[in-house]
């Protein structure tokens, strides 16, 4: 079934809006997957965060004219499905990693990723995986941030310590004696 021009502009403002919102783009082939293992990369995308839609490579063409994903047009060939990664820069490398894990789900191929307006290579989707959630990036940070902060204090509490131990040897001494 074709779309009309108006339902054509609608499908280019929405792609273009999550896209214009979104941290990171994956354009992968679907060639030769079923409805119901599709179907089930779009249930863990939704509960991942992910925006997930089949759209015709003009269509996503246009929607990524003027956003940080323009760069990845030149993939845009073949039957696609389009992952934005809205909460997160790694959700969509995640999900779509998790669903290659699958041994039935292999004939998914990654044709190309965006993320800061460079166009990454399909290999990178392990690296774009790996990138810390927002609530993990925040707890390193904080981390980083602290340590400081615990090595002057563990610093102080030395010298009494070491006072301490030192009239405690110089008492065991004189006991001795």
């Amino acid at each position: 079934m074709s779309l009309n021009l108006a339902e054509k502009k609608a499908v280019v403002a929405e792609v273009a809006e999550i896209a214009s919102k979104s941290h990171a783009m994956i354009a992968a082939e679907y060639r030769g997957i079923t409805v119901a293992r599709l179907t089930k990369l779009r249930v863990k995308a939704r509960e991942s965060g992910v925006y997930l839609r089949v759209v015709k490579n003009t269509l996503a063409r246009r929607a990524v004219q003027g956003t940080d994903f323009e760069c990845i047009s030149p993939v845009l060939v073949g039957p696609l499905v389009l992952a934005f990664s809205q909460e997160d820069p790694g959700a969509a490398a995640r999900v779509i990693k998790e669903f290659l894990q699958d041994k039935e789900n292999d004939k998914l191929v990654v044709k190309g990723l965006a993320f800061g307006g460079q166009l990454l290579a399909p290999q990178d989707l392990e690296r774009l995986a790996s990138m810390p959630t927002r609530d993990q990036a925040i707890s390193m940070l904080m981390a980083v941030m602290k340590a400081p902060i615990e090595k002057l204090a563990r610093t102080f509490n030395e010298v009494p310590g070491k006072l301490v131990r030192t009239v405690e040897a110089i008492r065991v001494q004189k006991a001795a004696a």
